[in-house]
């Protein structure tokens, strides 16, 4: 149901954490997976596929493809490693608790939530610290 790819090393250790919180944040919003693929890429692959899927022309820390069918969740995020670690530098965490949040931000948004708005962001904020306190 969940699966990791490219750079697998960058979850040793907390992949349990993470499996355990995932299906947490799908309980919680009465979600099934059916399957969630987190797959570790560098800023170009990343950079790449946001210019590609999204037309957007800068680099970012996640892109999530939403390919759920109505309840069951099927999804794939792909995270730079790059941007993670840049980010945890910047603000001042663990490179894995930067690692986590961003990948709760995927489920999410797979779960139904957005970040446009700024009410949206700080919303997603608090679920994203609400996970991550779990731990």
């Amino acid at each position: 149901m969940i699966e990791f790819g490219g750079k697998t090393e960058l979850v040793k250790g907390v992949k349990n954490i993470i499996k355990k919180t995932i299906k947490q944040i799908l309980d919680d919003h009465l979600k099934k997976a059916e399957q969630i693929n987190v797959v570790f890429v560098s800023d170009d692959e990343l950079l790449e596929m946001n210019k590609t899927f999204l037309k957007h022309d800068y680099y970012t820390d996640i892109i999530t493809h939403d390919l759920s069918d109505n309840d069951l969740i099927f999804g794939e995020l792909y995270i730079s490693y790059d941007r993670i670690k840049e980010n945890a530098e910047k603000n001042k965490v663990l490179f894995h608790v930067e690692l986590e949040r961003v990948i709760y931000h995927g489920v999410l948004h797979l779960v139904g939530y957005k970040d446009k708005k700024k009410s949206d962001k700080e919303e997603m904020t608090k679920q994203e610290n609400k996970y991550l306190n779990l731990n």
